[in-house]
């Protein structure tokens, strides 16, 4: 309650300072708000929102409800929301037909040029009926900054990924204020796959990687101090082999993997072991990526290419290790697809999930 007052009292102020200043004629900017008298930005209006759902946070090794009872979440991704806007298919139904299909998360991939394009305040409405829908079905979110490549020397693999670290610095910023104190978003995934493309966008050491997560969870947690943020480490956010020996300097946060199929070779237990499953034994592990196809579904690529016996093994190593997960991707174009058709209907690996969160439901 303190920091909702406190975060309100510094909007109504800076307006107040804004709206002191003169105005000066033919000053205005094409939307006829002078730029000094632009105000703070408002927090998120939870007020009239009826939700069950509870605030959760880190104890040790685990992600816990209020009363200290371990929490295994799991569910899917769904693709940008300014992607489902323009395509039509943003709406309360899209995350009715989620919560349908047993899921207890929803991560939220948020790219750094569709933030830019639509921009902030345009896309804040987006993800306030996300936050929205989500508390009112149930559901947590992971809102996840969508960027590939080395913040380190800002290079990216693929121009909708271009972003600065003054960028990233500036989004967690807007998210962590806009959203603090809200239970539905659980977490902020910093990055979404750190990776060096085999030097091909330049080196980056663990040391200089901690160094701006720090950054970034310091300016979080000055806005947010109850979310938990999630860090992913190097190899596309597959490895955490330097975890052990060199941790985040910050507690109550959690790691992150997104081990696909091909990201290790067989016995799959032992090498997911060694690269990033010792970890949940100290810290929360949330995979955010998981998914398979077969070689000839639409999109097929490596990583992702197996059958259900990957489904099988990885939720039993999950459900052994007590890791949390996300399946990608809840959308009809975006391999490995969980959908064929915006009718829901489900893909292979749509359907295995699908049955396994009913499952988990029911329990």
């Amino acid at each position: 309650m303190t920091s909702t007052i406190h975060r309100r009292f510094l909007s109504v102020l800076f307006a107040a300072f804004a709206l002191s200043a003169p105005l000066v004629a033919g000053a205005a900017g094409g939307d006829g708000v002078d730029w000094w008298n632009v105000p703070y930005p408002e927090p998120f209006d939870a007020s009239g929102i009826q939700t069950t759902l509870e605030r959760i946070h880190v104890e040790g090794n685990r992600f816990v409800d209020p009363a200290g009872n371990p929490v295994v979440l799991y569910g899917v991704n769904i693709s940008d929301p300014d992607k489902l806007a323009k395509q039509g298919h943003w709406s309360k139904a899209h995350f009715q037909v989620i919560k349908d299909w047993g899921a207890t998360l929803v991560r939220v991939t948020v790219h750094p040029v569709a933030w830019k394009e639509r921009g902030k305040d345009e896309y804040f409405k987006l993800l306030d009926q996300a936050v929205t829908w989500a508390s009112e079905l149930g559901l947590y979110l992971n809102i996840e900054w969508h960027g590939i490549g080395n913040l380190q020397t800002e290079v990216f693999q693929h121009p909708m990924h271009f972003t600065s670290r003054q960028e990233t610095y500036n989004f967690w910023r807007d998210v962590s204020f806009r959203y603090a104190g809200v239970p539905a978003v659980a977490f902020y995934e910093l990055f979404n796959e750190p990776t060096t493309y085999r030097e091909q966008l330049g080196r980056i050491s663990w040391a200089e990687w901690k160094v701006i997560v720090e950054q970034m969870i310091t300016i979080i947690r000055a806005h947010d101090p109850e979310v938990i943020p999630l860090v992913g480490g190097f190899d596309w956010a597959y490895e955490l082999r330097s975890v052990g020996a060199d941790p985040i300097g910050f507690a109550g946060i959690g790691y992150v993997t997104h081990p696909y199929p091909m990201k290790a070779a067989q016995p799959w237990e032992e090498n997911w072991e060694k690269d990033w499953g010792y970890v949940a034994d100290k810290y929360p592990v949330m995979a955010a990526e998981i998914g398979f196809m077969a070689a000839g579904e639409p999109g097929a690529h490596t990583p992702v290419i197996a059958d259900e016996d990957y489904g099988r093994r990885i939720t039993a190593y999950f459900e052994k290790k007590g890791i949390s997960w996300t399946v990608w991707c809840f959308d009809v174009d975006w391999a490995p697809q969980m959908i064929s058709d915006w009718d829901y209907t489900p893909t292979k690996q749509g359907a295995f999930f699908k049955a396994y969160m009913l499952e988990r439901a029911s329990r």
